[in-house]
């Protein structure tokens, strides 16, 4: 059906009309078509799929009590993100922002080995972006980064160390194509105010991101070839083959952990790290391919005698520069409860925390254990 001037469908009034009378039915109708759209969105402000999930219901409940206010003059989808972005907002505005290690403090010496975790709230999540069906291309044709783009590991980290408007102002201006008036009027501005705020978040935002996006870099390199590189990663941890794993990094690749604070820089730093913990010989590794923020990961999982199968252990999503893997982000799932930092050097032996599984496993809809 075509929209009306008023910025709604004849559908969506007739819903409208029976939501203001208490149909909750009616209500779930309206807003369903938009939640995975708006889930996105609430992640790309905050960083974690658990906070999205809260915003979300919080805003689809302040929907609900504010249909009475809805006049129809905008399209329901813009009055949706209007709340969503606020109540996000609101959300910031309460917490720290959201970093990955390598944002949170400098690279740890490889002798070392792994250390203590912090708070889980700091960390970015990942993102299930092909569950909750992330699409290809533009969401608008004033847009300027794909939809993928716009949920890949180093553009949800740069926006983090935005302040709040400027990242709801990029976001609903680069990412969806919303129009700089539509914009001021989601956030109580003038038109003046979200070019302003859009332009210096632009300039901070270069800064932080790479040459090229990850879906660019897999263009470049084929989908063929990207598997292929996947693939050899896949077979060198398998053969406990520290060599093999080092040779499919970039010279200044990254490896990182959350929730440690661990990281460490540079692929020769990285490969006395291997030795020395996870490629130590001590355990046995298999994997499952899969996808995150736009880009390939792996669910690593490890070999436990009791249950005599391999259990959920790390969610690593595989930042590729060129024809080598740059950065390796595994988003560990097991506990944290642990009294003393050499526990950690044993990680793979400790028990799994069940909200972490959840977030890097379950809603990846990825295997609870392999036999």
């Amino acid at each position: 059906m075509g929209v009306t001037s008023s910025g709604t469908t004849a559908r969506e009034r007739e819903q409208l009309a029976a939501a203001r009378s208490g149909d909750e039915n009616a209500f779930a109708g309206l807003v369903e078509p938009f939640r995975g759209e708006l889930h996105a969105h609430a992640y790309r402000m905050l960083g974690s799929v658990h906070d999205a999930e809260d915003a979300l219901q919080d805003a689809f409940l302040r929907a609900w009590r504010g249909l009475a206010r809805f006049e129809g003059r905008s399209s329901l989808r813009s009055w949706l993100y209007k709340i969503t972005t606020n109540t996000c907002l609101d959300v910031i505005a309460r917490r720290p922002k959201r970093v990955l290690p390598v944002d949170y403090g400098p690279a740890t010496d490889p002798h070392v080995g792994p250390g203590e975790p912090l708070v889980e709230s700091v960390w970015v999540e990942p993102y299930p972006d092909e569950t909750l069906g992330i699409e290809d291309g533009l969401a608008a044709p004033e847009a300027s980064y794909e939809q993928r783009e716009g949920v890949e590991l180093a553009f949800i980290a740069a926006l983090q160390h935005l302040p709040a408007n400027q990242r709801a102002v990029l976001i609903l201006r680069e990412v969806l194509g919303f129009s700089a008036k539509e914009v001021a009027e989601t956030l109580e501005t003038t038109t003046a105010s979200v070019n302003s705020a859009l332009q210096r978040a632009r300039a901070a935002v270069d800064e932080r991101l790479p040459e090229q996006s990850q879906q660019a870099t897999v263009r470049s390199l084929g989908d063929e070839r990207a598997r292929e590189l996947v693939q050899e990663y896949v077979e060198a941890w398998e053969r406990g083959d520290v060599e093999g794993v080092v040779a499919l990094l970039a010279e200044d690749a990254t490896f990182s952990m959350p929730p440690l604070r661990t990281w460490y820089g540079g692929r020769d730093e990285i490969a006395l790290f291997l030795a020395g913990w996870p490629l130590s010989g001590k355990w046995r590794w298999r994997q499952v391919t899969t996808q995150a923020n736009g880009q390939p990961a792996l669910a690593f999982y490890c070999w436990d005698d009791d249950e005599e199968s391999y259990l959920p252990f790390a969610l690593n999503v595989l930042t590729l520069r060129g024809d080598k893997i740059g950065d390796v982000t595994a988003f560990v799932a097991r506990s944290t409860e642990l009294p003393e930092r050499e526990v950690y050097e044993r990680w793979p032996e400790q028990p799994a925390d069940a909200r972490r599984l959840n977030v890097v496993f379950e809603r990846f809809g990825l295997p609870h254990r392999l036999d």
